[in-house]
């Protein structure tokens, strides 16, 4: 179990549920050094993961007096993973609402176990499957090199430099007017990592982290 002293700081983090997005929640979270303590109902899967996560236990989340015994309400957040049983992911959120927790993110695996887990006291409700297919899609065409889109319609994104952008600095071939988005940076191959300003020159060959609208990050990236 985590030393109490710990459990209060704004990184530590319950992940209920060690399916394949759970553990690679608390893993990834481990390894950013976060406190995190990984609760999961079936014994065998605990077993395994023993000597891949520090803390973590067999324990029934569905049930407020479990979650209370593992201190449970001293985290700072809290992640439900439990998507294939509605009424378990219910009932944990339910709970952890109930001890308190103010940051609860839920995973759902559709538009409505999402609205029930938000209902029930989930801050955020996190869509993986539906979420990746869209970035997949994205991908898969070869436009764009890696997206990510957030709730609000606007999308980051690495993508090929076009011709039209080739030996110019940026202030010159101004696609901030013409395109709508904002060039970030510029990745280009053997060279570190260039912050853009308005006399960056773009070479052919570069990759360009832009930023904007969804639509018109996804209209220039077809400019390749």
């Amino acid at each position: 179990m985590l030393d109490k002293s710990v459990k209060h700081l704004s990184g530590s983090v319950v992940v209920i549920g060690l399916g394949r997005f759970g553990t690679g929640v608390a893993k990834s979270l481990v390894e950013l050094g976060h406190d995190v303590l990984a609760i999961e109902h079936d014994a065998d899967t605990v077993q395994s993961l023993s000597l891949v996560l520090p803390h973590v236990v067999q324990g029934d989340a569905t049930d407020l007096e479990t979650l209370r015994q593992l201190a449970v309400p001293d985290f700072a957040h809290a992640v439900v993973s439990i998507g294939g049983d509605l009424e378990a992911s219910v009932l944990t959120i339910l709970n952890l609402s109930q001890l308190g927790l103010k940051d609860i993110w839920a995973k759902a695996i559709d538009p409505q176990h999402g609205r029930i887990a938000e209902r029930v006291g989930a801050h955020h409700v996190v869509y993986p499957e539906a979420d990746m297919g869209e970035r997949v899609a994205h991908l898969v065409t070869g436009k764009m090199i890696d997206f990510i889109e957030f709730d609000d319609g606007f999308a980051i994104a690495k993508t090929r430099a076009p011709m039209e952008t080739h030996n110019k600095p940026l202030s010159q071939s101004n696609v901030r007017k013409r395109h709508g988005i904002t060039v970030v940076g510029i990745k280009r191959r053997h060279v570190d990592f260039i912050y853009a300003k308005a006399e960056t020159e773009i070479k052919p060959g570069d990759h360009l982290i832009v930023a904007g609208p969804t639509r018109m990050v996804e209209r220039f990236a077809s400019l390749y």
